[in-house]
Parts: C-alpha cells; structure tokens; sequence
C-alpha cells in the first residue's frame, strides 16, 4: 500500500449472493477511499462453498490490506425465515474471518448507517452512493456497478464519523462510566 494510514476501517456488507466490501484510510482526520468491490456468489450452487469463500476472499482482504477494525452491516429483519438465517451466517463468517486476525469489529443496523451518511435512516441505496461519492471525492468512473460495495463503504464510513463522535455521544454518561469502559486510560498516582 502506497499510503501510510493512522487508521483502517473495512466494511462488509454481507450477503450470501453478493458481499460487499469497503476499505477506508484515515489519515489526520480525514477518511480516504482505499478499494471497494464485491464479492459475487450467486453462481455458486452450494451454500456452504458460498460461506467458505466469503471466509476465504475476507481473510484475503484483511491480510492484504491489514485493517485495524470491521465494521459490519447487521442483518435487519425479514419476512423468510430461511433468507434470514443464511444472511446471519454470511455474517458469523465475515467476523470468523476478522477474530481470525484479532480485529475488532462493530455492527451497524442499516438505519444507523444511513442516518450517519445521508441525515435519513429511509435513505435508498443510490442515495448512500451519492453521498459517499461527495463525501470522499470518488470519480463516476470508480464507482461500483453492485451497491454492495457502496453499502459496505458505508457501514466503513459510519463507523469512522461514531469513532470521531465525543465519549458521552457515544454512551458514555458520566466518568464512572468512562473509567469503567476505559480502565487503561486511568492514569493512577
């Protein structure tokens, strides 16, 4: 990688046909485009090879571009049943691949994600495209076909503007409870 980072952010959006992936540099306090893609699965006639290569192409995407935290789009509830359970295994998978390689990872219910990119938790998915292409400079010609990856990008981008967010906007509503989330930060005299 030609850039040095201070921090990198993958996002998956997961999928069991397709996977979305996203790659944020941060440098300073501006996030940067890395790489975005998919992962298609739909050719794919078993759905357990389809989970073994969402491991594999993940764990070949954070060996390659060694990222420091994941965070994930977390399945919304659906009417089948079985669509739900298999996008919740593409998921496990995902994040097996992340503990794998000791990165943290934290999940974005879609609404959240959109609020955080759009200002609506209803925003459509072109609209997120949109605002990421604004957002980090991303020509016509690099953005993706599949908005998956745009998606994935998004849960990435997220989780960079929660991470800049102060302590008490994030669930932290007094010291106690700092120092609870936060004991290493205690400087002890």
């Amino acid at each position: 990688m030609a850039e040095n980072y201070d921090n990198i952010i993958i996002g998956i959006d997961p999928g069991t046909n397709v996977m979305g992936y996203g790659l944020l540099g941060v440098k300073g306090k501006k996030p940067h485009l890395i790489a975005m893609g998919v992962l298609k699965l739909n050719r794919m006639e078993s759905h357990y090879m389809r989970l073994h290569r969402i491991f594999t192409r993940v764990t070949g995407l954070i060996e390659e571009y060694l990222p420091d935290e994941m965070s994930i789009e977390a399945p919304f509830y659906g009417k089948n049943v079985q669509s739900m359970l298999k996008l919740g295994r593409a998921q496990g998978v995902a994040m097996a691949a992340a503990l794998n390689h000791d990165v943290p990872i934290t999940e974005y219910e879609p609404r959240k994600i959109k609020q955080a990119i759009t200002g609506n938790g209803g925003a459509s998915k072109e609209q997120v495209a949109i605002m990421l292409q604004r957002e980090l400079n991303i020509s016509p010609s690099e953005m993706p076909d599949f908005l998956d990856a745009t998606d994935a990008l998004a849960a990435a981008l997220c989780h960079f503007y929660e991470r800049q967010k102060p302590a008490f906007a994030r669930g932290v509503h007094s010291w106690k409870s700092y120092i609870a989330q936060h004991p290493d930060s205690v400087v002890k005299r």
